[in-house]
């Protein structure tokens, strides 16, 4: 991070940004041909529980050709399935420069991130005496370059992409894009501190995880309460979890399913997650998700969905299993998350990048995709020792 960069939050209406929503969509519309983006559509309707959702269509795009995006409102959940899509062009379309070695070679040449904490493909063949495409970036714990493996960045699907050996997990995970460069950063460290929490609870005892139960009647925002009523005249029985953990940044969990078995329709149950500095934006971006979680598998357009997500998911014994879990009583109070409210996104990557320190994590690559003539700031931030979610 530069010393006097400064941005400030001038949209707080449910989530934090630069600029409103609408000002990022006037910005963002006569661009969407370039980009690629033929379609961006409305598909609240597709369910009955009313929370915005749209989805962002780019047919020849090099990985998904949909993405979606939520809000509080329609022009928060276009702009959201709008700029998803952006994030992935840059990373399908990167103009870095690119240097071929070992990790043996460029760590005698430079500094190199730290790859035995990157998460690594089912049998990966990785090695150090292995040749690899590299990029750079900026490590801002350390303000110094860094070079990180390119397919740690890129998300180019298509075959050329398989030439290379594939050693580390590809994903979406730290992907971000924003109004500005800040604004992005805050929002990829966030995802890769919510991913990271996501895989701690996956490997904790029932016990455990029920202990992180939050009562519900203990939320205390109107955002989420408004969301959480949306859910109760859908009927749909809700569970929430905090999953903040050692970092200290608040993590929460959501669950919804059909509150009473219908055997006359299908069920879809979904989850979402949130992390974000403010505890009730980080459980309002649960919520949300989890909302359009369930549209995008009743609209069945994502690339990455098979047949097998829809009959384990909606499957009787899972749906019984899953509204018993949302009965269990639940104990633990919203504020014992930690939260944390600043005027400005550099303040927020601030706190975000002195928690991940005290934890123990010693780089953060922050690489910059951002393209010439589009206005909006597109990163990969990488942080070896962070995890993925088994479930993903």
């Amino acid at each position: 991070m530069q010393d006097g960069e400064r941005t400030p939050k001038l949209h707080r209406a449910g989530t934090h940004r630069a600029v409103p929503p609408a000002e990022t969509l006037a910005r963002m519309r006569p661009l969407l041909p370039a980009l690629g983006i033929t379609r961006v559509a409305n598909v609240t309707g597709l369910d009955h529980i009313g929370i915005p959702v749209f989805q962002a269509c780019r047919p020849n795009s090099r990985s998904l050709s949909v993405s979606q995006g939520k809000g509080l409102d329609a022009d928060a959940a276009r702009v959201s399935a709008i700029m998803e899509s952006v994030e992935a062009h840059h990373a399908e379309n990167m103009r870095l420069p690119l240097a071929l070695g070992t990790a043996a070679e460029m760590a005698r040449r430079h500094a190199v991130i730290d790859v035995d904490g990157l998460p690594r493909e089912p049998g990966s063949p990785f090695h150090r005496q292995l040749p690899l495409l590299w990029v750079a970036g900026e490590d801002w714990l350390r303000q110094e370059p860094v070079w990180v493996p390119y397919q740690c960045v890129h998300m180019n699907a298509t075959p050329a992409r398989l030439l290379e050996p594939q050693c580390f997990a590809g994903s979406s995970n730290g992907l971000a894009s924003g109004n500005h460069r800040l604004e992005a950063v805050s929002h990829a460290l966030c995802e890769l501190v919510e991913r990271d929490a996501r895989r701690t609870f996956e490997g904790q005892t029932a016990a455990e995880q029920q202990a992180r139960r939050v009562d519900l009647a203990s939320i205390d925002d109107a955002d989420c309460r408004s969301a959480l009523r949306r859910f109760a005249r859908a009927e749909m029985a809700v569970a929430v979890w905090d999953l903040s953990g050692a970092i200290g940044l608040p993590v929460f969990e959501c669950l919804i399913v059909d509150a009473a078995e219908d055997a006359a329709m299908a069920q879809v149950p979904a989850r979402g997650s949130g992390c974000h500095p403010l505890r009730a934006i980080a459980l309002l971006r649960a919520l949300t998700e989890a909302a359009q979680s369930r549209v995008t598998l009743i609209a069945g357009a994502r690339d990455d969905i098979r047949r097998s997500d829809y009959e384990r998911a909606c499957s009787r014994d899972n749906l019984r299993l899953l509204r018993d879990q949302a009965r269990e009583p639940a104990t633990r109070a919203f504020a014992a998350a930690p939260s944390h409210d600043f005027a400005s996104f550099d303040e927020d990557v601030a706190l975000a990048l002195d928690l991940l320190r005290r934890a123990g994590l010693e780089q953060v690559a922050v690489l910059d995709l951002s393209l010439p003539g589009i206005p909006a700031s597109v990163v990969r931030v990488v942080v070896p020792g962070l995890r993925e979610p088994q479930e993903d």
